[in-house]
């Protein structure tokens, strides 16, 4: 339920947005930092948490409600920072071999998503647990790992032709199935929060299919449109399971609701019902095809938004007790519908907050026309235009990250997490200078790292092939179900 952005447009300073494990909390990255909001009422919307230290954020993923981040700046692509943000401190940081696409998190695990490679860490100690190596090359940072602790599998893309989905046990560390989702390759990939059930969609964009873990059958086929093909940004379960969401390059979010169909459904008399039973009776008789079609379930709800060609992620959230359909927007709206979880249909927009203090255009007005306009280009994206490509290549000789003379790319030092930020020095002066003030007892309970690894700006050299490098000094085990030490955060409505 991510995205990382494409070329950020003049009037947005967002770089990613996206929401936690359990919808309760929404995060975004911008050039100046990163910001935590809580979700949980429609009419207020304030950040509990803001960080302008680290520019250029390009992924903040947050543990459920937890005081747990996971950075990556655009600025050192290759390099993870755990931080516990409540204390202010740095937990460890890891720097690996090429440009990180994508963090995963559950209360298990901690996966960093490369192009053609996976890291699964044990998030208690951050260890390196498990590398899965020369995947097929994955420049999105297509992946999902559920939120269950025990079923916490990792979906990636296992082709990059076809639809496959490689589904692989982080716990067991084993593969479980490959599952052949589609015709096209994927464009997502989203488990329930059960871990009982995996969507896909390709990026034809026009099928969503829903499957059981860990046997791959498939439980729903829903068809998103019959026209035009879309760009299937974002897929998400309630909590419930009961609804899975998806939102696109078109202004339309459509809302399945996974019912299983009765055996024996009452008879409808009425002369459309009459028409749908002749059409499924025919279906039988038709090529496989257009059976297929027919036989294909239809959104239950819809939203729409301002207009088309928003790069959006969505999800159904409870919000005073009531679910709730969000979408969040790179151009830094949040977006909040009511829908009739019986009836289905039109969803009705109830309030429209900014996330970075700008105004709404077009809050009020919908587009008139198609209900799934496609996205009509601004601009020209080619495959060197994207993130995965401006990251993948050795960075100049004046970054941190640059090549070597020996040919091999510098990695950064491994911070001392049991100092704090100090609002008036930045963290690159605090590696350079004499460093910030030390924590206290109270604000640094778990024996973490007391030192850089060298000195000043003598920088340790990585091997390519040598994987993730950071975290040498053991830390202590992270007690990630005490409150004492990464306790939810309280956020005060007005």
């Amino acid at each position: 339920m991510s995205f990382l952005s494409q070329p950020v447009e003049h009037n947005s300073k967002l770089l990613f947005v996206n929401f936690n494990q359990d919808s309760s909390s929404l995060q975004t990255g911008s050039k100046t930092g990163f910001k935590l909001y809580p979700l949980n009422s429609v009419e207020n919307l304030e950040f509990t948490h803001e960080n302008n230290e680290r520019p250029n954020i390009h992924l903040v993923e947050r543990l459920f409600a937890s005081s747990l981040v996971a950075l990556v700046s655009s600025d050192h692509p290759r390099k993870l920072d755990v931080c516990h943000f409540k204390k202010g401190s740095e937990i460890c940081n890891y720097s690996y071999s090429n440009a990180i696409l994508a963090v995963k998190l559950n209360r298990m695990r901690l996966v960093v998503c490369l192009e053609e490679s996976l890291y699964i860490h044990n998030i208690r100690d951050m260890k390196v647990l498990h590398t899965i190596r020369d995947t097929p090359p994955n420049p999105k940072g297509i992946c999902a790992l559920s939120p269950h602790n025990e079923h916490a599998y990792l979906a990636y893309p296992g082709s990059v032709q076809t639809g496959e989905v490689q589904i692989f046990d982080t716990i067991a560390l084993r593969a479980v199935i490959n599952i052949s989702a589609h015709d096209n390759p994927l464009a997502a990939v989203a488990f329930n929060p059960q871990g009982t059930r995996l969507a896909t969609a390709s990026e034809k964009g026009t099928v969503i299919r829903i499957f059981s873990l860990p046997d791959g059958a498939k439980l729903f086929e829903f068809r998103r449109g019959l026209k035009r093909c879309a760009d299937i940004q974002c897929l998400a379960f309630s909590v419930d399971s009961v609804f899975l969401c998806t939102c696109s390059n078109t202004e339309t979010v459509h809302i399945f609701k996974l019912e299983e169909q009765k055996e024996k459904p009452q008879e409808d008399t009425s002369w459309m019902g009459i028409l749908n039973s002749t059409f499924r009776t025919s279906a039988s008789y038709l090529p496989a095809g257009i059976s297929d079609v027919m036989n294909q379930g239809r959104s239950f709800a819809t939203a729409r938004l301002p207009h088309a060609g928003l790069k959006s992620v969505c999800t159904i959230a409870p919000l005073q007790k009531i679910p709730r359909l969000l979408v969040a927007t790179h151009e830094g709206h949040l977006y909040i519908y009511n829908i009739d979880p019986n009836e289905g249909g039109e969803c009705t927009l109830l309030r429209t907050h900014m996330l970075e203090g700008q105004p709404p255009e077009h809050a009020s007005l919908l587009e008139e026309g198609s209900s799934d306009r496609p996205l009509t280009q601004t601009g020209h994206h080619d495959e060197s235009s994207s993130y995965a490509a401006s990251v993948r290549r050795p960075q100049s000789s004046n970054s941190s990250e640059a090549m070597a003379p020996t040919g091999k790319p510098r990695t950064p030092l491994v911070a001392p997490p049991s100092e704090l930020w100090k609002r008036d020095k930045s963290y690159a002066d605090m590696l350079k200078g004499g460093g910030p003030q030390e924590a206290t007892a109270d604000i640094n309970p778990i024996a973490l790292m007391d030192e850089l690894i060298s000195e000043g700006d003598s920088l340790p050299y990585q091997d390519l092939m040598e994987g993730a490098v950071g975290g040498e000094e053991p830390i202590g085990a992270l007690r990630i179900h005490d409150d004492s030490e990464f306790p939810p955060m309280s956020h005060k409505s007005l």
